[in-house]
């Protein structure tokens, strides 16, 4: 009995275990269940608290981990894309114009790692509202660097350029706080001064001028096409034409020629039979004149008398036929003269016929090519005086521009020049004054300027030439004395007019110099020493 309640006892107690076991390992599978944690496709799971060594944060993108509960924690960032508006106006551009440029940019956290670790540390805890108004401030910024770095005729035209340069100018700034830039939508640029509506009317006055200038290239063109289809037209029917003519002609020719041949086969034969009857009737008169020759010869002298004769006679013979050969042949020769006459005079005849027609020709070719160059011509003068036109309108209106600011730069400095006149009069105490200190302070140029004219002449020597004495005195004095003479003069002049007196020994005369011989007065050349006391002797 004891036995059997001890072993109840220890039937219970197993059981107690089994469930307290059984209870542990399903407290740690809901344990398991309940802190592993799926990360969503448009989210970043960032476990913080006690992660790998270094590290303030763990993220992840996708997949999921288990949460350590104590010592660990986790959050979600959303990588939903979110809209910054930047209605930025009054910006600076290069030129200094102040420039309007509302966009709206589209940013989001971004999924590489440094960048989510990034936005772990800077945005975790923050929201939506928060994270704009930081993106906004970083955006505002690096727009209006861009902005001051680009004139407005880059940005209003190179649109791409500009768009490119903002993303590289954004793009490492929002990644400093865990941003990417999305996408950039630049709503309009203006500007204030109306320099970028002045730029659009400048190219729709190119764009319009340059429509016309298609439309007269287009119709310049219709009307070479025109007149190269009548020309081609023409071209073909006359080749035709000439088809035909040629054709007949040489038809006509054929004719001709082979009536010739014909001619000349019927009079050959002609000749050839007449020959061969006459040849027939020659050997059988031989014949019989050689039978009787024998019978005279046996009946009268013998054989030798007979053999002599049949010798003559046949030498006579020979003679008669050679004479007819050559009369045969020289009839045979003329016609065939004859009938060579008629063909070349045939063929001449059809020779200048197609030179008639080839001239004819040409003629029409060099007509239709001098009718379609005198339309090509007009066309493109036409179009050539409009585009002059139009370039002489734009030149003139940029010569006026030019002018005009050169007349307004030469205006102020005309201006400037005259107040700072004004106030050295003033200061000088008047005019007059002010004259003489002016011409005193560009004295030593003068001076400067004058000998620097003569510094680099080299003189061999100087020969004068005196026409004679005229009133007791040679020319070279009377030049002389007459130079001496006005210096006085000037120099008064210079004291009435400028207020500057000068030494008075430059202003003296001396005794007038004694009569020169006439005749070539050789000078001898500067030196650097002192110059001679006496002048040297003709």
């Amino acid at each position: 009995m004891i036995l059997l309640l001890q072993g109840l006892q220890s039937i219970d107690y197993l059981w107690w275990i089994v469930a307290a076991v059984g209870v542990v390992v399903f407290s740690l599978i809901l344990l398991v269940v309940k802190r592993y944690k799926r990360c969503p496709s448009n989210k970043i799971l960032v476990i913080y608290g006690k992660v790998a060594s270094g590290q303030s944060a763990r993220c992840l993108h996708g997949g999921g981990a288990f949460v350590w509960p104590l010592i660990q924690d986790y959050a979600y960032l959303s990588l939903d894309p979110m809209q910054i508006e930047i209605p930025l106006r009054g910006a600076l551009s290069a030129e200094n114009i102040r420039v309007n440029v509302p966009s709206v940019f589209t940013v989001a956290v971004g999924t590489d790692s440094a960048v989510m670790q990034t936005a772990a540390i800077r945005l975790l805890g923050l929201d939506v509202r928060q994270v704009t108004k930081q993106a906004e401030d970083i955006i505002l910024g690096q727009l209006r660097q861009v902005i001051a770095s680009m004139t407005i005729e880059e940005i209003n035209r190179n649109r791409d350029k500009f768009l490119d340069s903002v993303q590289k100018s954004l793009t490492p700034e929002l990644e400093k706080i865990g941003l990417v830039l999305i996408n950039v939508n630049i709503t309009d640029i203006t500007d204030e001064s109306g320099y970028i509506e002045a730029m659009g009317r400048k190219a729709a006055s190119e764009a319009i001028q340059q429509a016309e200038i298609d439309v007269a290239q287009q119709q310049k063109k219709g009307s070479i096409g025109v007149a190269e289809a009548r020309r081609e037209q023409d071209v073909q029917v006359a080749n035709a034409d000439k088809s035909r003519t040629i054709g007949t002609k040489e038809a006509e020719r054929e004719q001709i020629v082979r009536l010739a041949e014909l001619d000349k086969d019927a009079q050959v034969g002609k000749s050839q039979a007449t020959f061969e009857q006459q040849a027939l009737v020659k050997a059988q008169e031989r014949q019989m004149r050689v039978t009787v020759a024998e019978n005279e010869a046996a009946a009268v002298t013998g054989e030798n008398t007979a053999r002599a004769k049949a010798v003559e006679a046949e030498a006579t013979l020979k003679v008669k036929q050679a004479e007819a050969y050559q009369l045969t042949e020289s009839r045979k020769r003329e016609a065939d003269a004859k009938v060579r006459e008629l063909q070349y005079l045939a063929e001449a005849r059809a020779a200048e016929a197609m030179a008639q027609k080839i001239e004819n020709e040409q003629r029409a070719e060099l007509e239709a090519a001098a009718k379609a160059q005198k339309a090509r011509i007009i066309v493109d003068a036409e179009a050539q005086a409009e585009q002059i036109r139009l370039q002489a309108q734009a030149e003139a209106a940029a010569t006026f521009a030019r002018l005009e600011a050169r007349a307004r730069g030469e205006y102020e400095m005309l201006a400037k020049k005259a107040e700072g006149l004004k106030r050295i009069v003033e200061g000088c105490g008047g005019a007059q004054q002010a004259f003489q200190m002016l011409m005193l302070e560009h004295l030593p140029e003068l001076a400067e300027t004058a000998a620097k004219a003569i510094a680099n002449v080299k003189f061999d020597k100087v020969v004068v030439w005196d026409g004679g004495s005229q009133n007791g005195k040679n020319a070279t004095a009377n030049f002389l004395q007459g130079l001496a003479g006005s210096l006085p003069p000037m120099l008064q002049m210079m004291k009435d007019i400028g207020g500057v007196e000068m030494p008075q020994f430059l202003g003296k005369l001396s005794e007038p110099p004694a009569a020169m011989p006439t005749g070539a007065v050789p000078m001898p050349p500067p030196a650097a020493g002192p110059a001679p006391k006496t002048p040297p002797k003709a």
